[in-house]
C-alpha cells in the first residue's frame, strides 16, 4: 500500500481485534487511547508502532491518511466531526452515533470534503451475508416477506446505553442489506432491564421495511448460551444463517417440502469479516470510492433505532444522555 497510513483511535477489547488487522495489513501508523494500561499492550505486542494519549497527534500527523474511531458510543460524533475536519478518511465503529441529527451531520460533512466516511457495520463483510444477499438477489427464496434476527449472548459489563444500540445495529444493517430495503418505520419496540434501571439489556423491535417485508430484532446481554440467527423467509424458502457454527452456516429450507432442506456449501473463502472491512477501508482511503457501510448506510440504521428508544422509554430516552459510559469500551473494549 501508499506510505500512508491508518490511525486507531481506542484499543480496548475491540480496539485491539482492529490493531491487529490493520498492522498484519501493513498500514497500521499509530495508536492512541486514555489508558495507559491498553497502550502498554499495544507497545508489547506491536514494537515500532507509536503510541499517544493525545488524539491531535493523530490531526497533525500527516502521514495518518485514514482513523478508525473505536471508541464509547456516545463519543462517536465528537472524535468524527474532529477527524473528518481535519481532513482524515473516518471508519467509525457502530453505531455513527446514537443521535440521527448528528449521523446526519456526519454524513453531509464527510459528503462535503470528499472524504470517506464508513461505519464499522461488520457484517455487511461476513462472506456467508453476502452468500445469503446473492440467494435474495438471485431469487431462490422468491419474494421476501419476513426476516428475523437474534441476537442473544452474555455481557457481564452491560457497558454502553443499551443492548439494542450495542447489537441492534449489526441487525438493522444486516437486514437492509441483505433484503436490498431499507427500514420503513418501526412497528413496535419493547425492552426491559434485568437490573430494573433504563440501561434495557433485553429489546424485541418490530420493522416493516420498503417493500412490505417484516423484520424482527431481539438482542440480549443476559443470555448464558449464545444464540446469533438470521432467518429469511421468501414465497419459494427460507434460509436460516446460523452464525454460532464453524462451518455450514447457511441452510435453505423449502416451504413446501419438509424434506427438502440444502445445505449452502462454502463456495465463498471463509474470511475473518474484520479482516475484510480493515481491508475495504484501505482501499477506500487510497481510491476515494464510497465504503459500503458509508454514513449514509449510518444514519438510517441510526434513525430506525432512535424511533425504537423513544417508543421504549418514552419521555425516560433523556435520561440517558446524562449518563456517563466513559469507563466502557475504552477499558473493556
Amino acid at each position: 500500500m501508499s506510505e500512508k497510513k491508518i490511525a486507531v483511535l481506542g484499543c480496548g477489547l475491540w480496539g485491539r481485534n482492529v490493531v491487529r488487522n490493520f498492522y498484519n495489513l501493513n498500514a497500521l501508523g499509530m495508536v492512541c487511547d486514555l489508558d495507559e494500561e491498553n497502550l502498554a499492550k499495544v507497545k508489547e505486542q506491536y514494537p515500532g508502532i507509536p503510541t499517544t494519549r493525545d488524539y491531535n497527534d493523530i490531526l497533525n500527523n500527516d502521514q495518518i491518511m485514514g482513523v478508525v474511531v473505536v471508541t464509547p458510543s456516545h463519543t462517536h460524533f465528537k472524535f468524527v466531526k474532529a477527524m473528518l475536519e481535519g481532513g482524515k478518511h473516518v471508519y467509525v465503529e457502530k453505531p455513527i452515533s446514537t443521535v440521527a441529527q448528528e449521523a446526519r451531520d456526519l454524513a453531509d460533512l464527510a459528503e462535503s470534503k470528499g472524504l470517506v466516511l464508513m461505519v464499522g457495520h461488520l457484517l455487511l463483510y461476513h462472506p456467508a451475508v453476502n452468500r445469503l444477499k446473492m440467494l435474495v438477489e438471485e431469487g431462490e427464496l422468491g419474494e421476501i416477506v419476513y426476516a428475523q434476527s437474534d441476537r442473544l449472548n452474555i455481557n457481564y459489563f452491560k457497558n454502553d446505553r443499551s443492548v439494542m444500540w450495542d447489537l441492534a445495529p449489526h441487525d438493522v444493517s444486516m437486514i437492509s442489506y441483505v433484503l436490498g430495503k431499507n427500514p420503513k418505520r418501526v412497528i413496535s419496540a419493547v425492552g426491559c432491564s434485568s437490573d430494573k434501571n433504563d440501561i434495557m439489556d433485553i429489546t424485541h423491535i418490530t420493522l416493516e421495511m420498503e417493500g412490505g417485508a417484516v423484520a424482527q430484532i431481539s438482542d440480549s446481554w443476559i443470555t448464558p448460551k449464545k444464540h446469533v440467527q438470521l432467518l429469511v423467509r421468501g414465497t419459494k424458502r427460507t434460509a436460516i444463517m446460523d452464525d454460532t457454527v464453524a462451518e455450514h452456516k447457511l441452510t435453505i429450507y423449502d416451504n413446501f417440502n419438509a424434506g427438502n432442506t440444502q445445505l449452502v456449501q462454502s463456495d465463498y473463502l471463509e474470511i475473518e469479516p474484520l479482516k475484510l472491512e480493515c481491508q475495504h477501508f484501505v482501499s477506500c482511503c487510497e481510491t476515494g470510492k464510497k465504503a459500503r457501510s458509508d454514513g449514509e448506510n449510518g444514519f438510517i440504521v441510526v434513525s430506525a433505532l432512535e424511533e425504537a428508544e423513544k417508543i421504549m422509554l418514552g419521555e425516560r430516552a433523556k435520561n440517558l444522555d446524562n449518563v456517563d459510559f466513559a469507563l466502557s469500551r475504552s477499558k473493556k473494549g
